[in-house]
């Protein structure tokens, strides 16, 4: 699986080592404990309806970016700082990035999960 980036009719890869938080304890745990990421890793966090949904950054090491997504559209992208970010966005879809790797995603911009 890969994540891409799809905007002004390009397509660019955000993501080719992507995982799945699927259960509960992925999904709380996150990023948590790790001292690094690697430039091609991102973290999916599926959920099945719209709402308001946060991440915080306890017990994690690392910045990060994050995508908020409604239907694959991007609704929110914040870079959160070790420790003591935290932000909450609308999002059926969050995705956890190394820091950086989101710096030309917008709003209104469509991130889609690829086989």
């Amino acid at each position: 699986m890969h994540l891409v980036h799809v905007a002004d009719g390009e397509t660019r890869t955000l993501a080719t080592d992507v995982s799945i938080a699927a259960s509960f304890r992925q999904k709380l745990q996150g990023v948590m404990f790790r001292s690094s990421l690697p430039a091609s890793y991102g973290l999916v966090f599926p959920f099945e309806a719209a709402k308001k949904r946060g991440v915080h950054m306890l017990f994690v090491r690392v910045p990060i970016d994050v995508l908020w997504l409604v239907d694959e559209t991007v609704t929110a992208v914040t870079r959160l700082q070790p420790w003591t970010g935290f932000e909450r966005h609308r999002a059926d879809r969050i995705v956890e990035l190394p820091a950086g790797a989101a710096d030309a995603v917008s709003p209104g911009d469509r991130v889609e999960l690829r086989e």
